[in-house]
């Protein structure tokens, strides 16, 4: 099992939510897929170029393999699942073709009550499954401080949703990388550019086989 893992609250964008065009005006974009990224920091590309956070690699390593995407950015710095819930119909607007959820981290750090995270998550996870929308779950671990009952309440959360019909599930997203300083910013907590690209080249065949799952218009 990974060693449980924090991270620290990003700063909050000032616009929630923006749409990134990440592919060439052509007759087929409308078949393209959209995928929504509903997350915190991980995701946001906190303190990176736009060119070296995670959604823009996704989307680039996506395309050179034959499977281009529209992402649709949900991804905050500094989200609890509770703001990510917020937001969700929102960022829904967008018409998601199948999504990345990817919360929790800054509940731990802020050491919210799991069942609290589990109740955010399972609400999250229902909407998505009404609109029949396919989601890859990300997993994380508890900072360690907060201590090994927190640890193993918190860490129940991601395994409990793991089985829930129709999930495909990433254990940890930081797998490989967390607190190693060759992918992480100085914070030791956050992925730098290297980071980033162990991420999406080890999470690229699961959001693959996710893209797999959408139903045809």
């Amino acid at each position: 099992m990974a060693a449980a893992y924090g991270l620290l609250a990003g700063l909050r964008k000032a616009v929630a939510v923006v749409i990134i065009a990440l592919l060439p005006v052509s007759p087929r974009a409308a078949a393209v897929p959209s995928l929504l990224v509903l997350g915190d920091s991980l995701t946001a590309g906190y303190r990176l170029a736009h060119e070296d956070g995670f959604q823009a690699r996704l989307a680039a390593a996506l395309s050179a393999s034959g499977h281009p995407v529209r992402i649709i950015d949900g991804a905050v710095s500094g989200d609890t699942t509770a703001d990510g819930l917020a937001r969700l119909d929102w960022v829904l607007g967008e018409q998601a073709d199948a999504a990345i959820v990817e919360l929790g981290a800054n509940d731990g750090l802020r050491g919210v009550d799991p069942a609290v995270m589990q109740a955010n998550l399972t609400r999250i996870l229902d909407t998505l499954a009404r609109r029949h929308i396919p989601v890859l779950l990300a997993g994380m671990y508890a900072p360690p401080n907060m201590g090994a009952d927190y640890a193993r309440a918190f860490r129940s959360v991601f395994d409990r949703l793991a089985r829930r019909p129709g999930i495909l599930f990433d254990p940890f997203f930081l797998q490989g990388m967390a607190e190693d300083p060759r992918y992480t910013l100085p914070d030791r907590m956050h992925p730098n550019p290297a980071g980033v690209r162990m991420i999406v080249a080890r999470i690229l065949p699961l959001v693959i086989q996710l893209l797999g799952e959408v139903k045809p218009a």
